[in-house]
Order: structure tokens, then sequence, then C-alpha cells
């Protein structure tokens, strides 16, 4: 919960600059392996999207006719208003994860591209500061349709962040120059922006993320009126016609309100709701704020996917019939990071890490470089449809796995790109000048300082799949700080011989330094046997949640170069499991050892299960 003193809301951590922490381990080589794969050739498996000089001399104006769409739908007529900025998000949110990617893992050949992308973004601002996708005769005049401020907000974070690794102060100076230009031709107030008819306004309602954008700018100035414009910006957003309205204070407040916008819409605008929290300092939107993380709360399911295929349609999450998309899962992770930030809730910890350890890794092909645009917590088959089911009057080919999605919409696999760097971004925040805090618990090392004194400590650790932590510390010199290591709410025993107490969910250790140094710290937890929602049983130890793969036939789709395709899933046998008085889960050699129903065959049987992020088909709950 937020702390309210009064009118006052405190910020209990603070994150830490683009590139003070770096992965380290397991999640090192899964990043390089994404930058092997889709990750770092996105650009050549959908080139006219990524390449498409959408922010220069591909602006787009009133006779200009539909950009290519990242998507080949039916019904998409040429000049359809609502997708002309689909390329500016795809190419922007692409470039911010691979931007990133690089950075980290100081890839020589992409530092040369990725210095170019941005010299080249630089060249084209306008004079009075303007970088986006629209030439002057449509830029902040619509009474429509239009990806005005959420492409700024897509293409800024990733310049933002190239700023914070690099200092590089130019690139700061015109993000702040763009950002200025925003505020002067929608001025608080005076000014309507997201007051645009009452048709569908998709593009619009992403705008809102641009308070990410403020967010950061607040970040490196101090200066309030980054946050009073994202407060203006929330509050147009909840006065005017939305048709992605589930973030609207009038909805939030509402308690008989069911979430039922875009799954990708609903999660990001969390975010704004806590910046508008504590810009405000108003009790009004704390309350709001929390009232919307319990609704929030219904619509995940058990492995953190955020449901919504791709609305949530009033629904609540369940383990087989509603799928969550890709996208929801970086937005849903980056919101709980923001909240995290502000709150010091420990709790949320466990969320950010249950989202990223399962239902995000239980979206990715451990086969092939590609991930899944929609997928479900029991996964028996992926060959277009959810778990077979064909919907009327739509054709559904969003459960599969493609290192594009092309025939859809190029959204997933760029977010993809983005959830480990920003998942990596909150291992580390500092409480204050002299204490850090471990707030994930990846294989990550940070260079920060601590006490006036420049501080590397390295986590070496194969979590989530052991509990063993080893923490390696390096200074210039010996001095006295606190680290803070947050307590996962599964852990029945810790094991140390550090002198520690334990406070609000974190291990606090305190003590004198040296210029080496390290600490050993390790988790026990049993096997818990939990139950969902639907009364079915599900199997976890430690952050992470087992399923019983399924084989299945794999079945080759697309190629788009070299060994960049689509793949399809079908099921070589239908058996399915269910929950057994008998079982008595046993934890042995990363697996989980249970005795469960066969409903084909009505025998008791003991079966394998493995962590979900390993699975492609599965079993998840019985």
């Amino acid at each position: 919960m937020v702390n309210v003193n009064g009118q006052t809301l405190d910020e209990k951590f603070k994150s830490l600059p683009f590139g003070s922490i770096k992965p380290t381990g397991w999640l090192k080589e899964q990043m390089q392996k994404d930058l092997e794969g889709f990750v770092g050739h996105l650009d050549q498996i959908v080139p006219e999207l990524i390449n498409d000089p959408i922010y220069g001399s591909g602006r787009l104006k009133k006779n200009s006719k539909a950009k290519d769409l990242g998507n080949h739908k039916e019904g998409d007529a040429e000049g359809d208003e609502q997708y002309k900025w689909w390329n500016s998000e795809t190419q922007s949110n692409w470039w911010d994860g691979y931007l990133r990617h690089v950075l980290l893992l100081d890839n020589q050949k992409g530092n040369e591209k990725v210095k170019k992308y941005i010299e080249n973004i630089l060249t084209t601002q306008d004079t009075d500061g303007y970088i986006g996708i629209y030439d002057k005769e449509l830029r902040y005049q619509f009474n429509s349709e239009n990806g005005e401020l959420w492409s700024k907000a897509s293409l800024y974070r990733g310049l933002l962040a190239y700023y914070e690794y690099t200092k590089d102060k130019k690139v700061f100076d015109a993000v702040e120059k763009a950002v200025e230009n925003v505020m002067i031709h929608y001025p608080i107030n005076q000014s309507s922006p997201f007051n645009t008819g009452n048709s569908f306004n998709g593009g619009v309602s992403h705008g809102l993320t641009f308070t990410d954008v403020l967010e950061r700018m607040y970040f490196h100035t101090n200066n309030k009126k980054y946050r009073d414009y994202a407060l203006f910006l929330y509050q147009d957003f909840s006065a005017t016609y939305q048709s992605e309205a589930d973030a609207q204070f009038k909805n939030v407040v509402d308690l008989n309100y069911k979430l039922q916008s875009h799954g990708v819409h609903t999660f990001e605008h969390i975010r704004t709701l806590i910046i508008a929290a504590y810009a405000s300092q108003q009790k009004k939107y704390n309350e709001a704020l929390q009232t919307y993380l319990i609704k929030i709360k219904n619509a995940v399911t058990v492995s953190g996917g955020a449901i919504g295929d791709e609305w949530i349609a009033k629904r609540e999450s369940n383990e087989t019939v509603t799928g969550y998309e890709y996208c929801s899962l970086q937005e849903l992770l980056d919101s709980y990071a923001l909240y995290f930030q502000k709150t010091g809730d420990e709790k949320t910890g466990d969320e950010i890490e249950n989202i990223f350890f399962n239902a995000a890794q239980g979206s990715r092909n451990p086969l092939h470089s590609c991930i899944a645009y929609l997928k479900t917590d029991n996964s028996f088959e992926m060959l277009g449809t959810k778990n077979g089911e064909v919907e009327a009057n739509r054709k559904q080919t969003r459960y599969k796995y493609s290192p594009a999605h092309q025939d859809v919409a190029v959204c997933c696999n760029p977010n993809a790109g983005r959830i480990s760097p920003y998942f990596l971004q909150n291992a580390w925040m500092k409480e204050n000048d002299k204490t850090i805090v471990a707030s994930l618990l990846m294989p990550s090392v940070v260079e920060t300082d601590l006490n006036n004194n420049q501080v590397k400590i390295e986590n070496i650790t194969q979590y989530p799949y052991t509990n063993d932590f080893h923490l390696k510390i390096q200074q210039k010199a010996k001095s006295k700080f606190t680290i803070k290591i947050r307590k996962p709410s599964w852990v029945t025993k810790i094991k140390t011989n550090e002198n520690f107490i334990l406070k609000n969910g974190f291990i606090v250790i305190e003590r004198n330094f040296l210029q080496q140094d390290s600490i050993q710290i390790s988790f026990e937890t049993d096997v818990q046997m939990l139950k969902t929602k639907t009364g079915n049983y599900y199997f976890k130890h430690g952050a992470l949640l087992y399923a019983l793969p399924i084989q299945a036939k794999e079945i080759k789709g697309k190629n788009y170069f070299g060994e960049f395709s689509d793949y399809f899933y079908e099921p070589i046998s239908h058996s399915k499991y269910s929950f057994s008085e008998k079982a008595k889960p046993i934890f042995r050699d990363n697996k989980i050892y249970v005795e469960l129903l066969n409903m084909s065959n009505h025998l008791i049987e003991e079966v394998e299960l493995v962590p979900l992020g390993k699975t492609i088909l599965r079993q998840l709950t019985f």
C-alpha cells in the first residue's frame, strides 16, 4: 500500500539510471541469444516496417496513404485512418528494446548501428523542437484517431535510455525540447489532447503512455512541471470519450465497472494512474489506484498472464479460456515495477518475478527464436486458435509462435525485446544514499555510489532455478552501508552467516564492508500445492510454476529468411490429467514428481512436471 501521511505520498525507493545494472549468468545468455535472434534481426525480418522513415522524410500528410500496417488482416482498407501511425509503434518499440540489449551486452557492431540511428532521429527534429510522425498540416490538429502522443512515447523512452547510458547531452536536450513542444501545443487546461470524437481511438488512448516520458523527465530534472502535465493528461483522458476506457477515473472508482478494454491499454495505464496519484498528492487518486490494482488482479492468471485476447471483455482470468498477449506482459511488468519503486511493497516484487519467470518465459519458444503472440496457462495446442476454439466471425491466428507475427500485428515481438531490459532495470534500487536494495533477485551486477563511495555488487546466482545467492562486493575504500534483500513470500527459511533483521519483507544487512567483500545467503522452500479460483490445483517451487509438458508435432509455417520461421504445434497425445487425493509432490533435480489421475484411462500415474518456461504445450492446472 502507498503510505499516505496527510496528503503526502512518499516514494520509498529511487530507480537507477539505465546502464547502472547489467545482466550476468543465464539472463545475460538469454539476452545474447535474443540479440542473435529475432530481437537483433527484426529489421531484416520486417524491413518495410522498421526502416520506414516515418519520423523523417516519410512523415504523414493529409494525402498520405496508409502505411504498411505490419499486418494483413481482412477488412483493412487502404487509407484507413486508425492505422496510419502503426509503423512508428513497431519500429520505436523495437529500437527501444534493441538498443538496450546492445548497450547492456556491449555489442560493438550493434553500438555503431544504434549510434547511427540516434543521429538520424536527431536530424529529424524541427527548429521548434518537434520530433514526430506528422507533417505540419496534421500535427496537433486532430479530431479523430491518431498516434501523435503514442509515437512520441514509444520513441522518447528509447532516446532517454540512450542518454542515461552514454551521458550524451545533446540527446537529452533534444528530448527536452521535443517534450516542451508537446506542452506548448497542448497547453494545460487550455486544450484537450484526448478529445478526438466518438469513434474508435485506440492510438489516442495509447498516447496516455506519454506520461512515462514525463515521469522520466521528472527523474532527471526534479521539475514539477512534468508531473503537473502528466496529471493534466490523465484528467483530460478521463473527461473525454475513449474506446479504451478502463483507466478513466469514473470507471476506476465504480466498483460495479468490469475491466473490458484492450488489455494492453488497461495494463499500461496503471502507470499513469500511479503518476497521477503522486503528482496530485490527492487522496482520491491514491484510493482510485488501490481500487484499480484490485481489479487488475482479477485479470491476471496464476502465471502472471495479463489477460486480453485481445480484449478483457469483462472476464476474469482463467487458466484455459482466457489468453494473454505478450505486449500485456511487458506493460503489466513495467507498471508493477513503477508501483514497487514508489511504494516498496515487497509483494509486488513477487508479482513482477512471476510475470517474467513464468508467463513471459512460458510464452517463448525454447527451441526457436520466436514468441507466442497469445498464450494460455494450459496450452493444449498452438495451431492458431485458443486451444482449438474457433471464434465466431473471426479468424484467429495469434496462438502460434513467430519471430514477427506479421499476419496479425508486429507489436508483441518488439515488446518481447523490451521485457528483459525493463525487468533488469528494476533488479536494484536505492532507498537513500547509504542503502541499496536487491529488489528483484536475478543474476546481475550493479554499479552506483553509496555513502560517497563507488560500489559494485554482483549477484551471482542461478535464481529462480536455484535459491542460492552470492553477493560479491567491490568498492574503492571500505565503508559502511546497508544492503536490503527482498524476501519472496514463499521463503520458509533464510540461511546466512550474516547478522540481519527482517523488516517489512526485506532482509536488512548493515555493516562495514571491506574493499573486497561478499554475502552468502540462501532461501529454503517447500513445494506449494495451490488452488485456482476455478478450484483446480497447480504446483509451485520457489518462484517457478511447474507444468506437465505435452508431446507435440512441430509444423513449420511461413519462413521469413534464414532460420526465422513461424511454428505451430499439434499435440500427439490428448490425455489430460486431474488432481488426485494421492498427490504428494516431491521436488527433485529441478522437477516436481506427483501422482495424478489420467482422465483417458482413469489410472493414477506419477508424472514429471517441469518449469513453465521449458514448455511449449503443457497442462499447468489439474
